[in-house]
């Protein structure tokens, strides 16, 4: 039985989650959020009869801090947390992952996702890909699924899949879209996991933002032909020459005419803008293009 603590970012439901699972050797956590809302997530435990200091097992799917922000205070209570090789490093020292999120959010770094401190390397346990951790009855797999981050892991529980950001953003009863901030979007490395996950036929998909589904394979179709419509408009945009903040003007433009259509009000946009923001979106793309296919830019 998977659990899903809301863990109320920004005081708002139905943004980011943590997912809680039992084993045979105790409570088992799948993302932690950000160190912003722990003591929401201490809260959410202790809802479900679970003491924070009880979680020995915390698996991380990458390392942004709204999935992992969180990871050093569970593991100073004692928790093992699991993350993909290349994020290891920085969990056991996040300098650089800081300085990477400061130059995004400037002073708004902290209101936004709290303190983050390093955790002890004989904590923090990596896992390649396809390895499995059998905890009791419970066994989780580690599927590398880069296209968000390079060190992106889903994790396969059975028939489930616990996605982090490599199968979208969906708040019901909104659509599915693409989160492509900088640095890490590599669209061919995208796809090819979405269809990793199609392989795998799951009978649902656990998003951190926000939730379970069980149309599979109509919501990572939808991601396939989002992630495209806007690589396709930045790629267009790019070429016309655009200033950057017109740019930015006009793909929030796109951005809500899209979820309008898809029907949804103020506050259903509101939801998506604090999982999702849109300036980041861009900007990952724009970098995408530049870093990985400058040749395309010269049309």
């Amino acid at each position: 039985m998977v659990r899903i603590l809301d863990l109320r970012f920004q005081g708002v439901e139905r943004v980011i989650a943590s997912f809680l699972l039992d084993s045979g050797e105790g409570p088992v956590l799948i993302e932690t959020g950000p160190e912003s809302t722990y003591a929401r997530l201490e809260a959410a435990l202790r809802a479900e009869g679970v003491l924070p200091e009880e979680v020995r097992h915390v698996f991380v799917t990458h390392i942004h801090l709204d999935h992992a922000g969180a990871a050093w205070r569970l593991a100073e209570l004692g928790a093992t947390v699991y993350v993909h090789p290349q994020g290891a490093p920085h969990l056991v020292d996040p300098s650089r992952l800081l300085a990477s999120a400061e130059r995004i959010y400037g002073d708004g770094l902290k209101a936004l996702w709290g303190e983050v401190r390093g955790i002890p390397k004989e904590r923090v346990r990596p896992l390649a890909d396809g390895e499995r951790v059998r905890l009791g009855g419970l066994e989780v797999q580690a599927l590398a699924t880069p296209g968000h981050a390079g060190h992106h892991h889903a994790y396969r529980v059975g028939d489930l899949v616990f996605t982090g950001d490599v199968a979208g953003v969906r708040i019901a009863p909104g659509p599915v879209l693409p989160p492509t901030p900088p640095p890490d979007i590599h669209l061919e490395s995208w796809h090819a996991s979405l269809d990793r996950l199609l392989a795998l036929r799951p009978e649902a998909l656990y998003l951190t933002h926000f939730g379970a589904y069980e149309d599979v394979e109509a919501h990572l179709q939808a991601l396939k032909e989002a992630l495209e419509a806007w690589a396709g408009w930045v790629l267009h945009r790019l070429k016309e020459g655009l200033p950057q903040e017109e740019m930015a003007r006009r793909f929030e433009a796109y951005w809500r005419e899209g979820l309008e259509r898809a029907g949804l009000d103020e506050g259903g946009m509101r939801l998506y803008a604090l999982a999702d923001p849109p300036f980041m979106n861009l900007q990952g793309l724009v970098r995408y293009w530049q870093k990985h296919h400058p040749e395309a830019l010269g049309g």
